[in-house]
């Protein structure tokens, strides 16, 4: 049984690739950081560098494989939309038509619940509530189209599974957690409008858990998607200081209105749009709206339906993430 794996040196990927390996299959994986690729090539993994984008080299690299994991992406809050359209929805184009022409047993699919979010604040969304009229930003707008391509797929007869993990962390983040504790590091971390803020975390091996239970679910599952989290909401403000007290480190906080972080961000995105090139900007609506919205997610269908159960707690996951950090930043 052949394994292929998209995106497989990024943050997800390469811990699903190292528990695929460990439990004996086969495995292909397809990234584009040819150092990381090394190093998985010594652990037994078959590691093509293959652009998504690139449709013959994804044809190419699938026609061997048994079952597909499409972990890979362009995951950012800022960026340029070609980027992320040629990422996000040529990429998924292409692992689709690689999947129907070999063959392919199964497809798992990664998306995200970004795109349920607007600037508001939502509690228990689940995955068939209604979307925003607009996305929040253009990565959330290429997944939903990929998403579309992927129900598609379903409807053409290709068997696919969708997951939506929210805020994966743990060690080798290089993401949620790191923002935050270098804003930490260089200054002041904004509260702004409320400061009760409740989020969905998500430690990254439970959602490798996820992805192996939906390698052989049954039938019902097919074409269904599902939210993936630890099933517990934070108050992030406190879970921001339980990792900084695990890293020896204060936190300082410094409030601002709503209003005036959004007028604030707004301001900002135009300037790097018409004067900086696009260089991501300090501050975005969309960070206003992760530091100032409560927003949680329901996760009873994928219990019900994949058998999910969180394994790792929050704050064994913290522990681990802490310990990563400190070997790896030299503190």
């Amino acid at each position: 049984m052949k394994m292929l794996v998209t995106g497989a040196t990024g943050f997800l990927g390469q811990k699903l690739v190292v528990r695929l390996v460990q439990m004996g299959y086969e495995v292909i994986g397809l990234g584009r950081n040819k150092q990381a690729g090394a190093a998985l090539q010594k652990s037994g993994v078959l590691f093509k560098h293959v652009e998504l984008s690139n449709r013959e080299e994804v044809l190419d690299a699938c026609q061997h494989a048994d079952y597909v994991f499409h972990c890979g992406a362009l995951s950012s809050p800022w960026g340029k939309y070609e980027d992320f359209y040629q990422a996000n929805v040529m990429g998924t184009r292409h692992i689709i038509e690689a999947c129907q022409t070999h063959r392919v047993k199964r497809l798992v699919y990664v998306s995200t619940p970004s795109i349920y979010f607007y600037y508001d604040e939502r509690k228990n969304v689940k995955e068939d509530d209604v979307l925003p009229a607009a996305f929040v930003n253009e990565y959330a707008q290429t997944k939903f189209l990929a998403e579309e391509e992927i129900d598609q797929a379903f409807r053409n007869g290709l068997p696919v599974i969708t997951i939506r993990p929210r805020a994966i962390f743990g060690p080798g983040d290089q993401a949620i957690l790191p923002r935050l504790i270098r804003v930490c590091e260089k200054g002041a971390l904004p509260i702004i409008g409320n400061e009760k803020v409740e989020v969905d975390i998500t430690y990254v091996e439970n959602v490798v858990d996820a992805l192996l239970l939906c390698l052989k679910s049954g039938e019902h599952t097919l074409g269904q998607k599902y939210n993936i989290t630890n099933g517990v909401n934070v108050d992030l403000y406190e879970m921001i200081e339980k990792v900084m007290e695990q890293l020896g480190k204060p936190v300082r906080y410094k409030k601002i209105s709503e209003k005036t972080a959004f007028s604030l961000a707004k301001w900002l995105e135009f300037i790097s749009k018409h004067l900086l090139r696009g260089r991501e900007p300090i501050l975005t609506r969309y960070t206003v709206s992760v530091l100032s919205k409560s927003q949680t997610l329901n996760i009873e269908r994928a219990k019900e339906e994949l058998g999910y159960k969180p394994r790792v707690s929050i704050e064994e996951g913290m522990l681990h993430f802490a310990e990563w950090w400190k070997e790896n930043n030299g503190n």
